[in-house]
């Protein structure tokens, strides 16, 4: 999954922003991204004529969440795999939970590893 650029702008602060089609370029950022600075008696919104953050920030933080993103693949993977909380507890309630990691929970973190993410 790729982070989206609306993700970034998000994770940066608490801004109400709209986009105008895909951002490929600095170009692209500057004519279609718009920050609302608030709204008029009607309620319709009002445009600020600055960003409260640059492009390049948001290209930094694109990259910081997809690289977040990638790394916990595993993570993923895993509860992908892993039986349903139900099932989790009765195999716990009828062997223990030593039996429950070493028959459940090992062998999908053995699959699974966090190094081989």
């Amino acid at each position: 999954m790729a982070i989206d650029i609306s993700e970034a702008i998000l994770s940066l602060g608490k801004y109400e922003f709209v986009i105008y089609g895909d951002i490929k370029s600095e170009q692209d950022w500057n004519d279609n991204v718009k920050f609302v600075s608030g709204a008029n008696d009607n309620g319709t919104a009002i445009f600020s004529d600055t960003k409260p953050v640059t492009y390049q920030q948001v290209l930094d933080k694109q990259s910081e969440l997809q690289a977040d993103y990638d790394a916990k693949q595993y993570q993923r993977k895993r509860a992908s795999e892993y039986p349903s909380i139900g099932d989790q507890l009765d195999y716990i309630y009828h062997n223990g939970i030593d039996a429950w990691k070493t028959d459940m929970v090992d062998p999908i973190k053995n699959k699974y590893p966090k190094d081989n993410s």
